[in-house]
């Protein structure tokens, strides 16, 4: 008779490598204002999915637009600041 393993055992055996590491959630903790920006970009997107954009939603959008855009242009900044070293030379 073959011994059926349970399903649990199976995924819980590898639970303790499941988890993000601390780098993982620092990452994900510095590109939030990204994560945010392109949420609320889409949230505008999608409201003039059924209709046709106003101006209103023009502005909405552009204004996201922007938000995101400015967003990552600051994680790019704090990254590549962080990557230097030293002063002037």
């Amino acid at each position: 008779m073959n011994i059926i393993v349970t399903v649990q055992d199976a995924v819980t055996a590898f639970a303790d490598f499941v988890e993000p590491t601390a780098a993982e959630l620092d990452a994900i903790e510095r590109e939030m204002p990204v994560i945010l920006a392109d949420v609320d970009l889409l949230d505008a997107q999608i409201i003039t999915l059924d209709r046709i954009p106003g101006e209103l939603d023009c502005r909405r959008i552009r204004r996201a637009r922007r938000r995101a855009l400015a967003a990552r242009v600051a994680l790019l900044n704090r990254t590549a600041g962080a990557g230097q070293s030293g002063g002037a030379a």
